[in-house]
């Protein structure tokens, strides 16, 4: 295929698609939604292909990993109407929210740095003579669930915040308190003393409890925050490729420009 190009030969479908890994009827829709120029016809009426479909379709596969597949096949559509300016923006929009993405990694490890505690204190036991007793816990001891968990006067005081902010927190599923069967008070037990006060963190990030939410669930699925250093560590890993993704789709984009003039 590339002897082919390189003499200004022309492609069907299934070179094409055979050169990248595809179907034949993947092409066609690649051309059909306006990822691909439209392909010109033999006097039968069979498509054709030239090097500008080639690296049209390099373009796309390239751009897809890190802008996605829409975002992908509005850029390519955009540079095939002669939109350029609108494709631009489309990637700027993309490394914005990459940008957005890593900001919000380095608010969940600080939020969660935050919220480990300085010393381990062995249950049944006193800190050290001179410590802290809020130091060594992180949190008010007044605040921390004893056997029978702690309630919301004392977790929200020990937060600095009101205990409707507490409660709005729980109708949103940031905390899930338990109610105590005789009183019908809300009990917070360890658990949810960990997810108020990295909610709380991530508040004062300056973080939307909707964007909060997703994250507090995850700490749940992992059953806490030292299974989620794995998950934080797969996360920064998927930001970094897909940021090389994107300067890949850059590099293939532009070599498509060029070959368009």
């Amino acid at each position: 295929m590339g002897q082919n190009l390189q003499t200004g030969g022309r492609l069907r479908p299934v070179d094409l698609a055979r050169g990248h890994g595809l179907s034949t009827q993947a092409v066609r829709n690649y051309e059909g939604a306006g990822i691909l120029p439209a392909a010109a016809r033999t006097p039968h009426g069979y498509r054709t292909y030239t090097s500008l479909h080639v690296r049209a379709l390099r373009a796309f596969l390239a751009l897809v990993p890190g802008h996605g597949h829409q975002t992908a096949a509005s850029i390519m559509r955009a540079v095939n109407q002669g939109r350029a300016d609108e494709a631009f923006h489309l990637i700027d929009e993309s490394h914005v929210q990459l940008l957005d993405d890593r900001r919000t990694l380095q608010a969940v490890e600080s939020a969660l740095r935050d919220l480990e505690p300085r010393a381990a204190v062995e249950p049944g036991t006193a800190p050290e003579s001179g410590a802290d007793p809020v130091a060594v816990s992180g949190v008010d001891p007044a605040a921390m669930p004893g056997p029978c968990g702690t309630f919301i006067g004392p977790l929200a005081e020990a937060l600095g915040i009101r205990p409707a902010t507490l409660r709005k927190w729980e109708r949103a599923g940031l905390v899930r308190p338990r109610r105590d069967p005789q009183t019908g008070y809300r009990v917070y037990e360890e658990a949810d003393v960990r997810d108020a006060r990295l909610a709380h963190q991530l508040r004062r990030g300056g973080y939307l409890l909707e964007h909060i939410a997703p994250l507090i669930a995850q700490v749940r699925a992992a059953g806490g925050l030292e299974p989620l250093e794995a998950a934080l560590s797969d996360w920064h890993d998927r930001l970094s490729a897909r940021g090389r993704a994107m300067l890949t789709g850059a590099a293939e984009l532009e070599a498509y420009l060029r070959e368009r003039g």
